[in-house]
């Protein structure tokens, strides 16, 4: 018996690994977050799978479900939504099966910051403009933040901000970005990417808050970047003419003889 720890994307049930869709259909048993997880990924449940919702649950209840389950020899899919490296909670539930030996795996997941930037159709690092993107969130009741961690720190740096569960707190985003980058950097926020009522507001930090009204909900994405529907930037060297590439050997002397 093992529980399969996956990451079941965005929302858009098509946005799931094949791994992942395989290992589903694979599990008599289902345990899915479903205030997140969209319920198109559980079509590939096999007939007559136990499938829990675990929203209601707390972390004991979800342990005694993969528990009994283990106890009967069935394996378990755990579906979180997006990727499972982040903010997914599934660090103090593997803590939990391995104090109680229940094998487990992880299969990645599609992350929401990535289908965000699809939505925009952005690329998030530019030559010359940014080459790092920093995914954070402001505090919350489940989860404080390190000390060191502030929105300021990051954007110090100039790297394009994924900030999420922070939808609720968009002043205090904007007050803490704006000296940094400037209240003309361009800024956009994402709900829901990737499901059907998908919706998208391209602003600025400046009138960014304006620009959504009173809409706020928290499957958002907030994401503040002079990438950001830039049109001026370089052009990266990897498919320069004069750039020598081991599949690609240029001059007299190339770095890579041998494949040429």
């Amino acid at each position: 018996m093992t529980v399969h720890f996956i990451g079941a994307g965005p929302g858009a049930p098509d946005l799931l690994t094949l791994r992942g869709r395989d290992l589903i259909a694979a599990c008599p048993v289902c345990l899915y977050a479903g205030s997140l997880v969209s319920e198109g990924v559980l079509a590939h449940c096999p007939p007559g799978a136990r499938i829990v919702n675990t929203a209601p649950l707390s972390l004991d209840g979800i342990i005694a479900e993969i528990a009994a389950a283990h106890a009967e020899g069935m394996d378990v899919a755990r579906l979180h939504s997006g990727d499972l490296s982040i903010w997914s909670a599934m660090g103090e539930q593997l803590r939990r099966l391995r104090a109680l030996g229940i094998p487990f795996t992880v299969t990645p997941g599609v992350p929401s910051f990535s289908a965000a930037a699809a939505a925009l159709e952005a690329e998030l690092t530019l030559p010359g403009l940014a080459q790092s993107v920093v995914l954070t969130r402001t505090p919350g009741r489940a989860s404080a933040m390190p000390e060191g961690e502030k929105l300021a720190a990051f954007a110090a740096t100039g790297a394009v901000l994924a900030i999420h569960l922070s939808i609720h707190l968009l002043d205090k985003v904007i007050a803490e970005l704006a000296p940094h980058y400037g209240e003309n950097c361009p800024a956009a926020i994402v709900w829901r990417a990737s499901w059907p009522d998908q919706r998208i507001v391209r602003a600025t930090l400046a009138t960014l808050d304006a620009a959504i009204g009173s809409e706020m909900e928290r499957t958002a994405l907030i994401l503040v970047g002079k990438t950001l529907g830039a049109a001026d930037f370089d052009e990266s060297r990897l498919y320069a003419a004069d750039y020598d590439r081991r599949y690609r050997p240029v001059g007299a002397e190339p770095r890579f003889p041998e494949a040429s």
